[in-house]
């Protein structure tokens, strides 16, 4: 018969021993010590939570600065266009979710890629004949971030690299980093309407690039790509066999003077997952509906994308399924007067905030052509007292209480973002303050060479 013995050794704060003994036919056999396990708390935070990282709240979090108690505070940051209720969704918007609601049709689990009849009316919505879609083409999402999020999750491996524009929506490289995929940054250039730099752009691509992220209309550019420039993009993707993510958010919202041309309908052999969603143009970022628009008529991407989304798609279970169930309606229903009334108030505020800042001395605004933003250049040798933009914005906030994101959140220093959303009276009155802000602290190339010398 065979017997075990096992003593248990340890005394103070040494951990226990097990000294561990066989006796098999008649043979003892030791197996030595081990140490015991002794159950401790041992709770931390996952990789991914320390990978993740925001740019926007990073700098902002780091603005220790109190507004001027004298002047109301005017916040030209937040990139939402319902913060000061100048900008209402349509009414018939409202009637749809409210008559949903009362249905009582649209309270459960809904498919995960969200309901046959909602994809079909986002396809019907969005088909074309250079661009054609079906239901299976169309991913419903909680959002265009959750859109963008799915798209690099299918399309890059940890280890791989995006190429993302700078300056660039700060969501990109934070969704990157945390799934351990290296972010490569191409510039735009600020002279040309914030066209991309293509020879810069095509210098990025190697074996490891997973995927062109494009964004048009921009944020925070305000820039809008003319037909022209998106075939040369698409002629480097072609070349470098790189699909697109194109995050079209921002998709219609253009000025009247400029054209907006959604990228998958002048190509027929780049695949894109194009992301949108109801967040911009219908006024209601709050609600959370996305899509993702398969475009791949060279069936590049085949099943394995499809699936691939398929399967991302299943960790939340799609998005709000009242919302779902109105979105034939808000498609189809709201009037185009809507459309054209919402651009024709970002239109007029963009133009008085372009003039405006364009008068003032050490500042370069460039015009935007459509979404919610425009870029202001700060000409820092001029302002010698301030470091950088985080500063010169922090000191706008404490003496003249108007704050506007420092464009470092976008990776591009000495240039500040303007959001063009705001009450008509508060964009003139901010201007207003900006020039006295500039005026206050602007130095002559002989001012500025003094105060240099100084330090």
């Amino acid at each position: 018969m065979d017997s075990y013995l096992i003593r248990v050794n340890g005394q103070g704060d040494h951990a226990p021993m097990l000294d561990v003994h066989l006796k098999t036919n008649g043979n003892s056999i030791s197996l030595g010590k081990m140490k015991a396990r002794k159950p401790r708390w041992a709770v931390r935070a996952s990789e991914m939570s320390k990978k993740t990282f925001n740019p926007v709240r990073a700098i902002v979090d780091s603005m220790k600065v109190e507004p001027n108690p004298k002047k109301a505070m005017i916040s030209l940051s937040l990139g939402d266009p319902t913060v000061f209720g100048n900008l209402p969704t349509n009414d018939e918007v409202t009637r749809a979710v409210k008559e949903v609601l009362d249905s009582g049709r649209y309270n459960g689990y809904a498919p995960s890629v969200g309901y046959q009849s909602c994809r079909e009316a986002v396809a019907a919505y969005y088909n074309c004949p250079e661009a054609p879609l079906k239901a299976q083409d169309v991913i419903l999402t909680s959002g265009c971030s959750q859109a963008i999020e799915l798209a690099l999750a299918v399309l890059a491996n940890p280890g791989q690299n995006i190429l993302v524009p700078r300056p660039g929506f700060s969501l990109y490289k934070t969704l990157a980093l945390s799934m351990g995929i290296e972010v490569k940054l191409y510039n735009l250039l600020p002279e040309k309407a914030w066209e991309i730099d293509l020879e810069h752009l095509e210098s990025l691509v190697d074996e490891k690039t997973a995927c062109l992220i494009v964004n048009n209309p921009s944020n925070p550019c305000g820039s809008v790509f003319s037909k022209n420039h998106l075939q040369k993009i698409l002629a480097v993707a072609a070349r470098q066999c790189v699909p697109i993510l194109a995050d079209e958010i921002y998709g219609d919202m253009v000025f009247a003077d400029c054209k907006y041309e959604p990228i998958a309908t002048l190509s027929t052999n780049v695949p894109i997952l194009s992301c949108g969603g109801l967040a911009k143009r219908w006024l209601v970022p709050g609600w959370r509906m996305g899509w993702i628009l398969i475009h791949d008529r060279r069936d590049i991407f085949g099943n394995e994308i499809r699936d691939g989304l398929l399967r991302l798609s299943q960790r939340i279970l799609g998005p709000c399924t009242l919302v779902q169930g109105a979105l034939e309606r808000i498609l189809q229903q709201t009037p185009p007067e809507f459309y054209h009334n919402t651009l024709s108030i970002l239109k007029s505020n963009a133009d008085l905030c372009y003039a405006a800042l364009s008068a003032i001395p050490g500042l370069q605004p460039v015009r935007p052509a459509g979404a919610m933003y425009l870029m202001v250049g700060i000409e820092m040798e001029h302002f010698p007292e301030f470091e950088n933009d985080v500063e010169f914005t922090e000191r706008l906030i404490s003496e003249q209480s108007v704050f506007c994101l420092p464009a470092s959140c976008f990776e591009y220093p000495n240039f500040f973002r303007v959001v063009i959303t705001v009450p008509e009276e508060m964009i003139l009155e901010a201007c207003g303050r900006i020039q006295e802000f500039c005026e206050m602290h602007y130095q002559g190339a002989e001012g500025a060479q003094d105060l240099e010398c100084d330090k």
